[in-house]
């Protein structure tokens, strides 16, 4: 069997997930290009390919349909925007996901950018660095409000660190689970309710048609001029635009966004913020969550090969 392995962080740190699938007699086909690959370099690659480890490289039904003998597609991570379902459902690949594998990390992630955002913590490391000691007034995170959209595994990490900082939780989720947010003391609300009152605002969604924009102009105008917007999910859920204008004109307190529509953004205008903390789509990226990722991307996907 041949496999390709998109991600460049698979089986970095542990050797495990490499040696279980060689030892199923699996030839890796590895990443060579040194970043994320394009659909060329993919579609490439892919030749001759029976399965597909994938990370944010795109996997379209034109480098799939360059494997007639693909049964297999392995995602690394969780969101599926990247891969052309439709095709995969047509010509019969097994698609998984490793769920629940980097949850944790995602959520530390997340709660640091806002953390940083609102303490200003990078603002204050520049001007200690120029021996400017002066003293940044800054804002509290300690008993505000948070707003949650998306209460699935992330969502629910959220939940348990936002507990240690005394934190009122709001969350929208489409499949509520009433008996989890009784017993964490989470309050149920529609996401224009998160945008005009909390204090800050964190993404938890899937990239799909209805979530695409979710957050727009109407509701960025919406959000108190001390709001935080954190965006740890995917690129595409806040319309950038919008963003990129509420927080040149200090609209919105600032945002903490590790996806964007295009990586890295093209517009420069971006880099010169200092309300905002950018991230390389890197939420993810700790050795625990890598191991777990590849460990579990591997047996998912040897499983799915054996039918």
């Amino acid at each position: 069997m041949k496999v390709l392995i998109t991600p460049r962080s698979f089986g970095k740190n542990s050797l495990a997930p490499l040696e279980l699938l060689q030892k199923k007699g699996v030839d890796i086909v590895p990443n060579t290009t040194g970043g994320i690959m394009s659909e060329a370099q993919v579609k490439e690659a892919i030749v001759g390919c029976d399965g597909v480890i994938i990370g944010v490289d795109t996997l379209s039904a034109e480098a799939m349909a360059a494997a007639p003998s693909l049964r297999a597609v392995a995602k690394y991570g969780v969101g599926l925007d990247n891969i052309d379902l439709q095709y995969c459902r047509e010509h019969g690949i097994a698609v998984s996901i490793t769920a629940g594998a980097n949850s944790a990390s995602v959520a530390d992630y997340a709660f640091a950018l806002m953390l940083a955002l609102a303490r200003k913590v990078i603002a204050i490391d520049a001007k200690c660095r120029e021996k400017d000691w002066r003293k940044i007034t800054t804002s509290d995170v300690f008993g505000k409000s948070l707003g949650l959209i998306g209460l699935g595994a992330i969502g629910r990490q959220m939940v348990s660190r936002a507990r240690g900082f005394s934190m009122r939780v709001k969350a929208f989720d489409v499949v509520w689970d009433e008996s989890y947010a009784s017993v964490e003391g989470v309050t149920k609300a529609d996401i224009d309710e998160i945008c005009r009152e909390c204090d800050f605002i964190s993404l938890h969604l899937p990239l799909l048609p209805d979530t695409r924009g979710i957050i727009g102009a109407e509701r960025i105008v919406m959000m108190k001029p001390t709001a935080f917007i954190i965006n740890t999910a995917r690129g595409g859920l806040i319309d950038e635009d919008a963003l990129l204008a509420a927080l040149k004109e200090n609209r919105i307190a600032g945002a903490g966004i590790d996806a964007f529509s295009e990586e890295p953004p093209a517009n420069p205008e971006w880099y010169a913020l200092e309300n905002i903390i950018m991230g390389s789509h890197c939420a993810a990226s700790t050795v625990g969550a890598s191991d777990a990722m590849s460990q579990m991307a591997a047996e998912n996907l040897l499983r799915d090969l054996a039918g």
